[in-house]
C-alpha cells in the first residue's frame, strides 16, 4: 500500500500546534467514559504508561487526579513541555513508541488516539513493545480504525494521518503477545465514534 506522505509528518504537526491542541483538548473529554472504565479496573496507586501522551490533557490529568502515577511518552518535545509544566511530579519521556525499551513494567498501558497515527507496519511493531512493558495482569487500552486502511483527517488546516489494521489481525496480534480481549467496540457513538480495544496481559 502506498502511504500518504502525511504519515511521516505527524510529530512536526503536533510540535507546531501543541498549544492549540492543548487548548482544544483540555475541555473536550468526550472519551471520558472509556478512561473512567480503564481507571476503575486499576488499583488506586497504579502505574500507567501513556504512549503518545500529548499535552497530558485531559487523560493523563484525570489519571493523576485519581491517584495514578503516569509515565508519559511522546515524540513531540512541545507536547512534553506542556506535560512537565502542568504535572512536574510525573515522568515525561521523549521517545519513539515504536522502539521504546524502558526496562520497566507497568500496571496499565494506554495508547489512546496515538497508536492509530502509525502506519500499519509500525502498528505491528508495537505489540512486542506492549508485551515487554506490561506487568502480569496489566491492562492495555488503545484506539484503532474500524477496518484495514488509511484515513486522513484535518487539524489546523493540515492533513492528519491515521491508519488501521483489520480487526482480525489486531485480535491475532494481541493473543500472540499474551493479551486477552476484555472489550472491543467499533465506532462507539457515545465516544465520538472511537474504535476501542480494552485488553489484559495474561499472568
Amino acid at each position: 500500500m502506498p502511504y500518504h506522505p502525511s504519515a511521516d509528518q505527524i510529530v512536526d504537526l503536533y510540535d507546531r500546534h501543541a498549544a492549540t491542541w492543548n487548548n482544544l483538548r483540555t475541555d473536550h473529554f468526550i472519551d471520558r467514559k472509556w478512561i473512567e472504565r480503564f481507571r476503575s479496573l486499576l488499583s488506586p496507586s497504579a502505574t500507567v504508561l501513556d504512549l503518545g501522551c500529548g499535552s497530558g490533557q485531559p487523560i493523563a490529568g484525570f489519571l493523576i487526579e485519581t491517584g495514578a502515577y503516569v509515565v508519559g511518552v511522546d515524540s513531540s518535545n512541545q507536547m512534553l513541555a506542556l506535560c512537565s509544566a502542568k504535572f512536574p511530579a510525573h515522568e515525561w519521556i521523549h521517545a519513539d513508541m515504536r522502539t521504546l525499551a524502558l526496562d520497566r513494567q507497568f500496571d496499565a498501558i494506554l495508547a489512546w488516539n496515538s497508536f492509530f497515527h502509525l502506519k500499519p507496519q509500525d502498528q505491528r511493531r508495537m505489540f512486542p513493545v506492549f508485551h515487554r512493558h506490561a506487568a502480569p495482569g496489566a491492562l492495555l487500552m488503545f484506539t484503532s480504525g474500524p477496518s484495514h486502511g488509511e484515513a486522513l483527517g484535518v487539524f489546523e488546516g493540515e492533513t492528519l494521518y491515521h491508519a488501521s489494521l483489520d480487526p482480525q489481525e489486531y485480535s491475532e496480534q494481541l493473543h500472540h503477545h499474551g493479551f486477552e480481549i476484555l472489550d472491543h467496540i467499533a465506532e462507539d457513538a457515545e465516544c465520538g465514534g472511537q474504535t476501542v480495544w480494552l485488553v489484559r496481559h495474561l499472568p
